[in-house]
């Protein structure tokens, strides 16, 4: 894979671990059949090896995975515009892997609790209630990470 031009701008792993943990939302990005690219912004968990996220059974995200499954997810946190430098501080992971659904009760259970745990923290009994009811209703998608990258400039 491709290596960061602005090695200036790397982030030290641990802030790029830090930023998938606290950041809300991704982008993730397929290509379709004819190769033409897909972004949805999505919520998901990083459990230090994995990214979770959650969908409809089916769908154009769906529809491309099945048909190519490397992906790459993009988070960006907190950033500040600063206009007089015509500049902006910011900080942004780019994560490259495979993605699959997740089709084992157990591990799908694992990436649905994942997310309720970030998500609704002070909820788990109900969101795990919620999961029970819901769980043959969404698919579980699971990024096996190929590459971290972090970048960002303060």
């Amino acid at each position: 894979m491709r290596e960061m031009r602005r090695k200036d701008r790397e982030l030290p792993i641990d802030s790029t671990k830090e930023i998938l943990q606290t950041t809300e939302y991704g982008v993730l990005s397929t290509v379709d059949e004819y190769n033409t690219p897909y972004g949805v912004p999505m919520s998901f968990s990083y459990d230090g090896k994995s990214i979770y996220l959650h969908c409809a059974l089916e769908g154009h995200k769906i529809d491309n995975l099945l048909n190519n499954s490397n992906v790459c997810f993009t988070v960006v946190g907190p950033t500040e515009v600063i206009p007089d430098k015509f500049t902006t501080k910011y900080s942004s992971v780019i994560v490259f892997g495979k993605i699959s659904i997740v089709t084992d009760t157990e591990n799908k259970m694992y990436g649905a609790m994942k997310l309720i745990k970030k998500y609704s923290p002070d909820f788990i009994s109900e969101g795990s209630a919620y999961i029970n009811t819901a769980f043959n209703k969404v698919n579980i998608l699971k990024i096996d990470i190929m590459k971290i990258t972090g970048k960002g400039r303060s």
